[in-house]
């Protein structure tokens, strides 16, 4: 199973950067990020799995597209944010790590607008007028 793997890499990278810390913190930090894009990379395909998946689920059920994208770029950009900021909380900087999550949750919000008009005109429509 590729868990093992994933977790089996990180338990190392986590040993490497622990034992380099110690005399070099800049190339513990550099390991760390590297560690976080294999694992990254090592998931991409599975990503595209599911983004072709709900593709296919989207078309079939007559959902338009541009609903489908929203969504998925919503998904996209709270995972790079969350990403992100644990790579700049690893580095210690709280404050940082924080304002890039609040960017995330600001860009979602804005990518959402579209969505949740779609919902309250819907909403509206069915009520007795």
């Amino acid at each position: 199973m590729e868990i093992f793997q994933i977790v089996g890499f990180a338990l190392i990278a986590t040993i490497l950067v622990l034992i380099v810390r110690e005399h070099k913190p800049a190339v513990s930090f550099l390991l760390a990020i590297f560690a976080g894009i294999v694992i990254f990379l090592l998931i991409v395909g599975k990503i595209a799995d599911v983004m072709k998946l709900l593709g296919d689920l989207a078309a079939k059920s007559n959902v338009d597209m541009i609903f489908l994208q929203t969504i998925l770029k919503i998904i996209g950009i709270a995972y790079i944010a969350e990403f992100g900021a644990q790579i700049v909380r690893d580095a210690g900087q709280e404050a940082i790590a924080s304002k890039i999550e609040l960017a995330g949750k600001i860009l979602i919000m804005v990518l959402a607008i579209p969505i949740i008009t779609v919902i309250v005109e819907t909403v509206l429509n069915l009520l007795p007028t």
